[in-house]
């Protein structure tokens, strides 16, 4: 098999080989395309349940989703804070 990649991707291979993160540019390949086609199968999964909903209960409106999406927010927990900023008491003494 042969395939062309992306440069900036060949690179970040190879800095998963020489951190020990993937045993080879290949491994890292396999790994990547296993990640892929296990997400279009989950998509695929979702889509189908979607429509059996829907062919139940009708369509999902626009106004349903912003209430998931607002529930969904509220029920959200942060475990980390932005970026550069710390708390008091945070950090080195």
């Amino acid at each position: 098999m042969s395939a062309s990649v992306d440069a900036d991707l060949v690179a970040v291979a190879q800095d998963a080989v020489e951190q020990g993160r993937a045993e080879s540019v290949s491994a890292w390949v396999n790994d990547a395309l296993r990640l892929k086609a296990d997400r279009d199968r989950r998509l695929a999964a979702l889509d189908d349940f979607i429509t059996a909903y829907e062919a139940e209960h009708g369509e999902i409106s626009e106004e349903e989703m912003a209430e998931a999406a607002r529930r969904a927010r509220g029920r959200a927990v942060v475990v980390r804070g932005p970026r550069g900023r710390r708390s008091r008491g945070e950090g080195a003494a």
